[in-house]
């Protein structure tokens, strides 16, 4: 019987999944548990104290408004430095901002400005890990399965973030928010260690330039010079904003009125992760010829969500609503990632994405300070539906530019981008723009 035993060796990786890859996959699989739940977290944490709606969109926008601030120079600085210490860097800051969070609410001593403030500094960390963390990972991997790969990376994140909203929600209605907010700082020092083992001898140093500014006019220029990626940039900070507004504001908001609390949002959220999940898993093997016309088609769907919430549906409605958004949201995520491999060169990478989530996150303070306020003049429901047909507008009317129907997916890197290299010698991202999953 010997002769018919299966030799347990594992099966080869693909070329493009070397050591790098496997340890962004990995840190992102930890955050992703621990992040989605503490949104939930943070939201009820203001809302446990005696917080109204107003009250969630200010700590909401504390997160969100250093996050604007800080980015650009983030990005500049991620072109300047290896991106793993930035990476690691960031991670450091936003364990200790929710470690400091978790003991607050857990003791009862949480006051509106700690949250705040606590919350300020978890976005400021965010603002420099996001550009180094997409520069890292689209160096990461090279060759004609980008797309795979990025897609694939995407589908462990979000299947993390499945498990981190649900488990988040019901850990909320059985312990409190703090025990999560305690998890979330946990799951960001696992990170940040893995991610010091990441290998950047492959990314070219960078010859001595102008300085900071320098760098930020450089990434300015590369960033105004594609109408594709300004225009898309541009329609995201409208949709961001709405969406921002209708999930940390509204959806809390309704699902303590309607729906019965915490765990009911927590499921429709993960309904949004099994979404995001299934279009990762189409786009591992679907590789549309239009890479913006197929994804910007897919934003429309983005709207069901701020809709369902406005009727409002049933916990079912909400969350089917929320699959199919995630869904979409998806294809466009791969299709942009795509793009932005194939068309910016890596040099560039971190600064061309620090442009991309300034623009794409630059009204979500806003939007989120301001929620609370708009529920008032306008009354909650109308307030969604003004948010669902605007996010329809938006998206009709980019595509509108000529470059955002007829860019098409290459085989091989574009000429003037040099191809980057490979994540070892022998052989990573909330978020589309701010949407288009989170890459902690």
């Amino acid at each position: 019987m010997s002769r018919f035993r299966v030799p347990l060796v594992p099966a080869p990786l693909p070329d493009w999944a070397g050591r790098n890859y496997l340890l962004l996959t990995a840190a992102a699989i930890v955050t992703n548990l621990g992040t989605h739940g503490a949104l939930i977290a943070a939201a009820f944490a203001v809302i446990q104290s005696g917080g109204d709606g107003g009250d969630v969109g200010l700590v909401a926008m504390a997160r969100t408004l250093p996050l604007v601030l800080f980015l650009l120079v983030g990005g500049a600085i991620a072109d300047r430095v290896p991106r793993h210490r930035v990476m690691v860097a960031s991670n450091a800051l936003n364990c200790v901002s929710q470690a400091v969070f978790a003991v607050l609410v857990l003791t009862g001593e949480a006051r509106l400005w700690h949250m705040m403030l606590l919350t300020a500094l978890c976005g400021t960390g965010q603002a420099f890990f996001n550009p180094a963390a997409e520069g890292m990972l689209m160096s990461s991997v090279e060759g004609e399965q980008v797309s795979r790969a990025f897609a694939l990376f995407r589908m462990a994140m979000h299947g993390a973030g499945i498990g981190g909203a649900a488990l988040g929600g019901a850990l909320i209605a059985a312990v409190g928010p703090g025990w999560v907010l305690a998890v979330d700082a946990a799951a960001f020092a696992v990170a940040g260690a893995l991610r010091a083992f990441l290998d950047v001898r492959h990314i070219a140093a960078r010859a001595p330039g102008g300085g900071l500014l320098a760098d930020l006019r450089e990434g300015w220029d590369e960033f105004v010079g594609r109408s594709w990626l300004w225009s898309i940039v541009a329609q995201f900070s409208i949709v961001v904003a709405l969406v921002g507004a209708a999930e940390s504001v509204y959806g809390p908001l309704v699902a303590r009125d309607e729906l019965g609390g915490a765990r009911p949002w927590g499921l429709a959220l993960a309904a949004f992760g099994v979404g995001t999940l299934s279009g990762a898993v189409l786009m591992a093997r679907w590789k549309p010829r239009r890479l913006l016309l197929v994804g910007t088609l897919c934003v429309f769907p983005i709207a069901l969500p701020s809709a369902a919430l406005a009727v409002p549906l049933d916990v079912a409605g909400l969350s089917t609503a929320m699959f199919v958004s995630g869904v979409a949201i998806e294809v466009f995520g791969v299709s942009w990632m795509t793009a932005l491999h194939q068309e910016i060169p890596e040099e560039k990478l971190s600064r061309v994405s620090a442009y991309d989530w300034f623009g794409s996150t630059a009204m979500l303070p806003l939007s989120t300070a301001l929620a609370g306020p708009a529920e008032s003049v306008f009354g909650r429901s109308n307030a969604l539906w003004g948010s669902a047909a605007l996010i329809v507008v938006v998206t009709a009317l980019v595509l509108l530019v000529p470059d955002v129907r007829n860019l098409t997916r290459r085989t091989k890197q574009v000429t003037g981008a040099p191809a980057p290299g490979p994540a070892t010698p022998v052989t990573t991202p909330t978020a589309a723009p701010g949407t288009r999953g989170d890459a902690a």
